[in-house]
């Protein structure tokens, strides 16, 4: 069973890589999703959905919100910022009972990153050099 808690943020960023408009400094109304697979306990939950919620503001949303995102991440697209919030959540939720499955990001209505386990573990080294 998976369950999702979404979120918003907003932030500005620029990307200093990137040649376009968007290496200028602007800024989104990010939404973010948190997927997380698990077996119901006793009380019918994969887990409660307010302790996602305190979890969510403490580790992800007291650090980005209203923030300029560069000062967390060097080169903070949509991909690296979905990389960065696995990173600061995963270990809050994975415990052997429920996994954390999938983390997206949209950048716009439209627009979004959907990464998994797997995508972490191959580009968390370069989430690192950029942090």
């Amino acid at each position: 069973m998976i369950l999702k808690r979404e979120f918003t943020f907003d932030a500005a960023h620029f990307l200093p890589d990137y040649h376009g408009k968007c290496e200028k400094l602007h800024g989104h109304t990010y939404r973010g999703a948190i997927y997380i697979e698990g077996v119901p306990d006793e009380e019918g939950m994969v887990m409660d959905f307010v302790e996602l919620k305190e979890l969510i503001q403490e580790k992800i949303l007291s650090k980005l919100d209203h923030a300029c995102l560069n000062d967390i991440i060097r080169q903070p697209s949509a991909e690296y910022i979905a990389l960065w919030i696995w990173r600061e959540i995963s270990p809050f939720i994975n415990d052997g009972v429920r996994a954390l499955k999938h983390v997206q990001v949209w950048e716009s209505p439209k627009s979004s990153v959907l990464i998994d386990e797997k995508d972490f573990k191959d580009f968390c080294d370069r989430l690192e050099a950029l942090s």
